[in-house]
């Protein structure tokens, strides 16, 4: 019986140890240089129906689900997907736009897990018609999923769909 009783203690002292050093959130973003004018690169970003034509996880599933509701390209249009495992099932809402400047939304994730993260765009003229854009999610690591992301790199989980998924925007609009 005592020894039971210390194998209890012991598991939860291990898991408030690791409770306290687990991440509390993290930031995910990847950076690309456009050869095309801010108001162009800015204007083509804020439609959630035109992040479809490069987002990597669409091509993970060209057959998910998707549903617009209220006005692309404004605050408070949401767009729905329902997909395969890899793409899961969410919606991602517009809730801030400065204009020229930065887009900001909220992804909520539905399945495999609950989960909501924030997500941008930040857009910087960089000279000579070329424009820098930033495209990142961040979040906060609640208990117990923080202990997961002890095991777990979110920038190796998703910085590579990132960058492809920069690398299509600046293909479409360039070409």
């Amino acid at each position: 019986m005592n020894t039971l009783i210390y194998v209890i203690v012991g598991i939860v002292l291990l898991l408030l140890i690791l409770s306290l050093i687990a991440p509390k959130g993290y930031n995910v973003f990847r950076k690309i240089e456009i050869n095309k004018p801010i108001s162009e690169v800015f204007e083509h970003l804020k439609y959630l129906q035109k992040q479809q034509e490069w987002s990597p996880w669409a091509r993970k599933d060209p057959n998910m689900e998707k549903k617009l509701t209220g006005t692309d390209g404004e605050v408070g249009a949401i767009s729905y997907w329902n997909g395969n495992k890899e793409v899961g099932e969410g919606e991602q809402e517009i809730t801030k736009i400065i204009d020229g400047k930065r887009i900001e939304g909220e992804l909520r994730f539905l399945k495999p897990w609950k989960s909501t993260s924030d997500c941008y765009f930040d857009v910087k003229e960089i000279g000579g018609g070329k424009t820098e854009v930033t495209w990142g999610f961040s979040g906060k690591n609640k208990f117990p999923i923080s202990i997961m992301m002890l095991f777990m790199n979110m920038d190796k989980a998703v910085g590579k769909d990132f960058e492809e998924g920069l690398r299509t925007l600046k293909e479409q609009l360039e070409s």
